[in-house]
């Protein structure tokens, strides 16, 4: 048996879609599964679209979501290069083998004439297919070189009249395609550069890619791909065609459904492992109920034989509640040094941050890494904690500190509190039960006020926990402020 080797051959024209991500996944999990090589290939042939920002931006993606590639960019391999842009050469070589074995030819019809012809099929409402016009007018010698003018013409394959190839897809078993449906497609363009159906076969020759796994998208190509495999004297790889990504709607998914690229999720704050284990979920079906799988026991259960045929449905809201359980478990040093980043786009830490800012914000993350479900949550949720201009909820100003007896409340709080030597959760407990039977009020009457006061909310985490992390001196200052704002407002 030959060795497993698989390919993720993205084009550089866009982020890392989450279909990509999720193509890449499948590829890396049956590669690490399988003792194989994941490959790493990028299809920049579109000249006009690729961009070295996008390629960069895919890498970086994959090494955020920890898919890590045994040979490609950065990397290289036996089969470099892993860039389609520096192959051209083996290109042209193979379609002057195609060109010298009568399997190809140079076709000079002009843009202008097939726009002609595909609207008179249009008007029949019959689909344009090249009916070979100028597969006379090319001879067997009529090579290509490396940087040719092509003086308008492009390359066609001479695909069979007759017949039919059949795709045999290991998880959608046989397909057939008519060859009649097929037509001479163009292998090469009049810029000289290759197709993705030619280039990509010849790419994976070379490079001994035994499994392709991609988008179910691209099982139309496949039997055009064969042929060309077929007219090169390759043996082919196995195919296997994952299920689309479907909108909950069921339409075609984009950005109007929420974030759709792998940078976006790392921009708004998901953890890569959520995201990870909800792209495994997309189209695969792991064995038993649980949908919390980690990296690594995903990899132990993949097998393409659990790769369903119908389509996944892109759901938001079960990605964040996937990333919410990694948040409420994750390892709270880890999830300090990354909220770093969003905590010092909002300006609540330095760039150059302290060691006694790392601690307040892993006690932050300790207090709100059940009540939050993303970082972009928790910058938003946090302000409190670190500056002193937030806003009071406006609902519940007149609601709790209109209320009688308040000013009272929170006068006899902040002396018993200015009381208090030791600073401990177990002193400020007390303090708390001591001001409510003293002040005869039930926990929540005391409780309320005081979170409206230090935090401008009626809700957050354990109120205790707020407290000694704001420190004694900025409880009193802010229960003070609330002070004035009653007076101010003849609530007292």
């Amino acid at each position: 048996m030959s060795p497993i080797r698989v390919r993720f051959a993205p084009s550089p024209t866009g982020e890392l879609h989450i279909g990509g991500a999720r193509t890449a996944l499948f590829n890396w999990l049956f590669a690490r599964k399988n003792n194989g090589a994941f490959v790493l290939r990028i299809d920049d042939t579109d000249t006009e679209r690729s961009h070295e920002y996008y390629w960069k931006g895919i890498l970086e993606a994959m090494r955020w979501l920890g898919l890590d590639w045994d040979e490609g960019p950065e990397k290289g391999g036996e089969y470099s290069p892993y860039f389609q842009s520096q192959r051209y050469e083996l290109y042209i070589n193979e379609v002057n083998r195609l060109l010298e074995a009568g399997k190809a030819y140079r076709c000079y019809c002009t843009v202008e004439e097939l726009a002609r012809e595909r609207e008179k099929y249009r008007q029949k409402g019959q689909p344009f297919i090249y009916p070979g016009t100028c597969r006379e007018k090319s001879g067997k010698n009529d090579h290509i070189s490396p940087g040719e003018d092509m003086e308008n013409t492009v390359i066609r394959f001479l695909s069979p009249d007759e017949g039919e190839t059949v795709v045999d897809d290991l998880i959608r078993g046989e397909v057939s395609f008519a060859n009649i449906h097929l037509d001479d497609f163009i292998i090469l363009k009049s810029n000289g550069s290759p197709t993705y159906n030619f280039a990509t076969v010849v790419d994976d020759w070379h490079m001994k890619i035994s499994h392709v796994i991609r988008a179910e998208e691209h099982l139309s190509n496949t039997p055009r791909q064969q042929l060309i495999c077929s007219a090169l004297k390759y043996s082919m790889s196995d195919y296997a065609h994952v299920p689309m990504i479907l909108a909950p709607d069921k339409s075609k998914l984009s950005k109007r459904h929420g974030a759709t690229s792998v940078q976006e999720f790392k921009e708004k704050g998901y953890l890569p492992e959520a995201v990870i284990n909800y792209l495994a979920l997309l189209g695969w079906s792991p064995p038993g109920e649980e949908e919390i799988l980690p990296l690594e026991e995903i990899k132990n259960h993949f097998s393409l034989d659990r790769v369903v045929k119908t389509a996944a449905i892109y759901d938001i809201k079960k990605i964040t509640w996937i990333n919410s359980h990694y948040f409420k478990e994750g390892d709270p040093d880890r999830l300090t040094e990354l909220s770093l980043p969003f905590l010092q786009e909002k300006g609540f830490v330095s760039e150059d941050i302290t060691t006694e800012q790392k601690q307040k914000v892993n006690a932050v993350i300790n207090v709100m890494n059940d009540r939050v479900k993303t970082f972009e949550e928790l910058a938003d949720a946090v302000d409190y904690f670190f500056c002193d201009d937030f806003y009071y909820e406006e609902t519940a100003i007149k609601k709790i500190f209109g209320k009688e007896g308040v000013y009272s409340i929170l006068k006899t709080l902040i002396n018993n509190l200015k009381a208090l030597d030791n600073f401990t959760r177990e002193n400020l407990e007390k303090t708390f039960q001591d001001s409510h039977k003293e002040l005869d009020v039930s926990a929540g009457q005391l409780n309320k006020p005081v979170r409206l006061a230090v935090t401008g909310k009626t809700m957050g985490p354990d109120l205790i926990e707020t407290i000694l992390i704001l420190g004694k001196e900025k409880t009193i200052q802010r229960l003070e402020q609330a002070l004035e704002k009653i007076q101010s407002s003849s609530y007292s």
